[in-house]
């Protein structure tokens, strides 16, 4: 395990969309990036490589936060690589649109697995893991609070972010971090 001074940022669906984002505002920012991806590498590490070509540090994480151990494997690689984590994000999410009256059982399943648990087990493992000082912020969605009739599975687990900040900080583990939830996506003016 090295020393580092550098700050360290876990950020959970890194490998694309707002997570790919994130990951590299993060980057460009000064943060050494942990890229959480659970399906193909491929995109994970074309962003590590796009990272340290711009003289920053990274590394491609395979993880299915639904996975408590899998979870941890991540945070094990985090700290054997760059010594801890200071950030965690927890962006990952799955979402299958459809009225309610039509969505599966397994869909359902898959939803509360990832969008609800995954946020959950990072949470669960960033109270035993992060860094004294460290921030989290868990991102829900604009559509949580929008009527929008495809989204109701997605909405009801992704709006976990919200209930997930303050409840997590409760108890000693906590004192020494910072967490926030927020919401990117469709907005109404």
């Amino acid at each position: 395990m090295e020393q580092n001074t550098q700050k360290v940022a876990l950020v959970t669906g890194a490998s694309r969309g707002i997570g790919l984002t994130v990951a590299e505002r993060l980057a460009r920012d000064g943060f050494t990036v942990v890229v959480n991806y659970s399906e193909s590498a491929s995109p994970a590490e074309a962003l590590v490589h796009k990272i340290e070509q711009a003289g920053g540090r990274a590394l491609a994480a395979k993880a299915d936060i639904s996975d408590a151990d899998s979870v941890r494997r991540m945070f094990d690689a985090a700290e054997s690589a760059f010594g801890g984590v200071d950030v965690l994000v927890n962006n990952a999410g799955v979402m299958t649109l459809a009225p309610i009256a039509d969505s599966d059982d397994a869909s359902v399943d898959r939803h509360i697995a990832v969008n609800l648990k995954g946020t959950f087990n990072t949470l669960r493992e960033a109270a035993k893991r992060l860094r004294s000082g460290g921030r989290i912020i868990n991102f829900s969605s604009s559509v949580v609070g929008m009527l929008m009739p495809t989204y109701g599975v997605y909405a009801a687990t992704k709006g976990r972010g919200r209930g997930h900040d303050p409840r997590a900080r409760q108890g000693s583990a906590w004192s020494q971090h910072h967490g926030e939830c927020r919401r990117p996506g469709t907005h109404r003016h």
